[in-house]
């Protein structure tokens, strides 16, 4: 999700200290063109709803994941500011598998479009790791791939995808013709799913008590975002796009909080237009070796407190709160892209507070391979639970 280009988000977000004082108009944050189809409508009703309760469902057809049936679930989330939002999962039940367990599987966005989300880009071609949903599907388990960030398509907001992550699970769970109240449950992810998978297994103690997970399994988390962005100069880069991006969707999610569209020149803000319903190849075609020199009214750059804190408020290293569930993490120690020592420290402190986490390391240094390396583990360990075992954890 975050890879290269991440570094390049403090930039952007510092540009948010410069214009909060004497700034008399604002350029509000760009969100995306809302899905026209009604299903994607939230009803006026939605705040007197609970987390997870469903609003609608519909039946689809699953194109080319042969062998499922396919479902899609619109359910009442929450966002950053405890405000209700609409949620969006995607079911794919294996055909001829009674009782299957069900996995969550939180897919790698890296968009700012609604078309990027997944219940489009599943059947549209954006999604980049279609087949990591099908390979639950090829062992018998239903799959639910969420939307899980949101309608405004708040790329880099971590907690946000944790909460509609669980609430998509207790969303699933409701729809009587599934069949899943009581199916085992794994949450998975690798990257930015792994961001969101990281933290529904943190949240779920304190948002979600009452949900039984079984497994989560995440891979390559970006577990510390303001490391990940410090350092970085005003030269073109070659990931600038998703980096812009991930400024945008932070923006989106805390709009009063990150003011970034203040600090945009002219070619900022065109930049911003023209990447706003964006896909992940968009943004890395057209973004380019553009550089956040190219797109800021200044140079005059003051380090943000508030950019700090929604940056430590999104990463797992300064999370108090520890899983409940069996958490299997791996990562490349030699990683780049997203740190290894941030998840390192994460999960040392969650392992030592008595939290069943495991972390698995390997001796990898490119940030996709490591995802390759891993989840074949990370599938077995899924499995064993779903058999009941208890599987080896410990610092």
């Amino acid at each position: 999700m975050f890879r290269v280009s991440t570094r390049i988000l403090i930039l952007l977000l510092t540009l948010a200290s410069v214009g909060l004082f004497g700034v008399e108009a604002r350029a509000e944050p760009l969100y995306p063109q809302p899905d026209p189809d009604p299903f994607y409508t939230e009803p006026e009703n939605l705040g007197d709803l609970q987390p997870g309760d469903v609003v609608r469902t519909r039946t689809i057809d699953t194109g080319p994941y042969l062998g499922t049936e396919g479902h899609q679930i619109a359910f009442r989330s929450t966002n950053s500011r405890n405000q209700p939002i609409m949620g969006v999962t995607t079911v794919l039940m294996p055909v001829g598998v009674d009782n299957p367990p069900l996995v969550s599987y939180q897919a790698l966005i890296n968009s700012l479009g609604t078309r990027c989300n997944p219940s489009r880009s599943l059947f549209n071609g954006e999604l980049q790791d279609a087949v990591g949903a099908m390979l639950p599907i090829g062992r018998g388990w239903a799959v639910s791939v969420p939307d899980y960030l949101g309608p405004t398509v708040a790329y880099a907001a971590g907690r946000l995808s944790g909460m509609i992550t669980l609430d998509s699970v207790r969303a699933v769970q409701q729809v009587a013709e599934l069949g899943l109240a009581d199916a085992p449950v794994a949450v998975a992810g690798y990257s930015g799913g792994g961001l969101a998978t990281g933290w529904a297994a943190a949240l779920q103690p304190s948002y979600a008590p009452e949900l039984k997970i079984d497994a989560a399994v995440a891979g390559g988390i970006p577990a510390d975002l303001e490391q990940m962005a410090l350092g970085l100069g005003f030269a073109p880069h070659p990931g600038f796009g998703l980096a812009f991006a991930a400024a945008m969707g932070l923006e989106r999610e805390y709009p009063h909080r990150l003011p970034i569209s203040d600090q945009l020149n002219e070619n900022g803000l065109w930049f911003r237009e023209f990447t706003h319903d964006a896909c992940r190849r968009f943004l890395l075609f057209h973004g380019a070796f553009r550089s956040a020199e190219q797109m800021a009214a200044t140079k005059s750059l003051m380090d943000s407190p508030e950019a700090r804190e929604v940056l430590h408020e999104n990463s797992l290293r300064y999370f108090d709160g520890v899983p409940a569930i069996p958490t299997y993490l791996w990562h490349g120690r030699f990683d780049t892209l997203t740190p290894y020592d941030g998840v390192a420290e994460y999960a040392d402190r969650a392992c030592r507070a008595g939290a069943p986490v495991k972390l698995t390391t390997y001796d990898i240094a490119e940030h996709m391979t490591a995802a390759a390396a891993g989840f074949a583990d990370a599938w077995s360990f899924v499995e064993a639970r779903f058999r009941g075992e208890d599987v080896p954890m410990g610092c």
